[in-house]
């Protein structure tokens, strides 16, 4: 084992450390109800397809293409972000989205119905006219859906957390409660930086994930509010809580341009607001998940006669107990057994449990120490895989002594919990495996959450396939 850092560190903190940015450690995830104003919002768009179907004959109104339509515009205008409405949500900013979408939706269901049916093909007239009716229809819908959501935004305001220099996040609360109309009510201050003097605050200011963990939970944060430059960590921490984060303040406040994509309509007071999307390892769980079980299920199919013949094997050379079960930290630190075919048997618990690695240990039987240098001995963990424990790609998971002791030496290294651990990951294809330096898994497992894409797993995949026919084992 390697371990370049020594001095050990007893608390994560949001203040990052001289030299490199420090990463926080992520408490359990908080679960978070959906939004019943985007159910409203959904069905609206469904109900202004069935108003404008009316309009057309019995053979052109059929379910399967009602379905088809309703799919269809959903699925284009989730992708264009109107069931994300902003700070400031109206019809009007809405309505050219609305309408293009809409169009290119109606367009689709008309030549989709030609092509099936030519004989109850829609003319243009009778094909503008059901497009008019919707489009209306989802206007009225929205506008009296948006009404609402600001009548009570007004009356019962969303508690916030401000992000950023203490001064320019008190003026911005400063701004908020002369304005009851944004629904926003600022409950506390998250600074990166230590403030000169924390009692002229008139708002708490947290500086530790304890502070916002427990202010996010007491205070039912749903909304925060980065009043300086976007910070990728305290993004993941409050996305990983179900806060919505947004963009706040002058372009020149924040040294980068990104607010300036925000529509004029989106501000707070004159103050340009961008809502931050999530993480992109967020965004596409459903799809890694996906990935996961089809090529789990499909490995564990085909190599069903070599997980036999390894398992025989064993049993042959080393006796009974061919699988080795063993208790490893997953995704936000839940515990998990961890499936691996045993290489060797451990004196008791606690070397099991402690003992770093058994590589070059004398008492590995010669089928082990093949199992250990081509890695078949990983191939149960496929099961692991397939039941949700672990991902194909992420992070590889440790004993619980090792990640305590490493989150207290390497800044960082808890920070790999925010994403399902895998079978094998960014580290691993760069040689990191087995007796190799913790602190630079760590860097490599950050950066492969941070930059996360399905095709880099795909990528990863391919690779880790081609290092096994050069195997170095662990």
């Amino acid at each position: 084992m390697t371990t370049e850092s020594t001095s050990p560190v007893t608390a994560a903190t949001v203040v990052p450390s001289q030299g490199s940015p420090d990463r926080v450690a992520l408490p359990p995830r908080r679960p978070v109800p959906a939004p019943p104003f985007v159910s409203s919002l959904v069905a609206a768009d469904c109900a202004a397809v069935l108003l404008a179907a009316l309009l057309l004959g019995p053979e052109q109104r059929s379910a399967g293409l009602l379905m088809q339509l309703t799919a269809g515009l959903a699925a284009l205008n989730a992708y264009a972000g109107l069931y994300r409405p902003g700070a400031v949500a109206s019809v009007l900013d809405e309505l050219p989205t609305l309408a293009g979408r809409a169009a290119i939706a109606w367009c689709a269901a008309a030549a989709l119905l030609a092509a099936q049916s030519p004989r109850a093909a829609a003319g243009p007239g009778l094909l503008a006219a059901a497009y008019a009716v919707h489009l209306a229809c989802v206007c009225a819908c929205r506008a009296v859906l948006h009404h609402r959501r600001r009548a009570a935004a007004r009356a019962h305001p969303r508690s916030a957390l401000l992000i950023g220099p203490v001064a320019e996040a008190q003026r911005l609360a400063g701004t908020l409660a002369g304005h009851p109309e944004y629904g926003v009510r600022p409950v506390g201050i998250v600074t990166t930086h230590r403030p000169p003097d924390p009692a002229e605050a008139t708002l708490p200011v947290l500086t530790t994930p304890e502070e916002i963990h427990r202010a996010v939970i007491q205070n039912s944060v749903r909304d925060a509010l980065f009043t300086g430059a976007r910070q990728p960590d305290l993004v993941a921490l409050l996305s990983h809580y179900g806060c919505a984060g947004w963009l706040v303040g002058e372009d020149g406040e924040h040294g980068g341009g990104d607010v300036r994509r925000a529509p004029m309509s989106q501000h707070l007071w004159g103050h340009p607001c961008l809502r931050l999307d999530p993480p992109p390892a967020q965004r596409g769980r459903p799809a890694k998940r996906i990935l996961d079980v089809m090529v789990a299920g499909l490995m564990l199919t085909a190599l069903a006669p070599l997980l036999l013949l390894c398992a025989a094997a064993i049993r042959m050379s080393d006796g009974p107990g061919v699988v080795f079960r063993q208790e490893r930290v997953g995704q936000d630190g839940r515990l998990f057994t961890l499936l691996k075919f045993r290489t060797l048997r451990p004196a008791n618990d606690e070397e099991a449990a402690t003992r770093w690695s058994v590589a070059h240990d004398e008492r590995m039987s010669v089928v082990g120490a093949f199992l250990r240098r081509t890695s078949l001995d990983e191939l149960p963990q496929l099961w692991n895989v397939l039941r949700g424990d672990m991902s194909l790609v992420g992070p590889r998971p440790e004993r619980p002594y090792f990640v305590d002791r490493f989150s207290r030496v390497h800044a960082g290294y808890a920070a790999r919990h925010r994403m399902p651990v895998g079978l094998t990951g960014l580290a691993q294809v760069h040689g990191l495996r087995g007796d190799t330096s913790i602190e630079d898994r760590c860097r490599f497992d950050n950066h492969y959450i941070d930059h996360w894409s399905l095709w880099q797993d795909v990528c990863i995949l391919l690779r880790t396939a081609a290092s096994l026919i050069r195997p170095a084992g662990s």
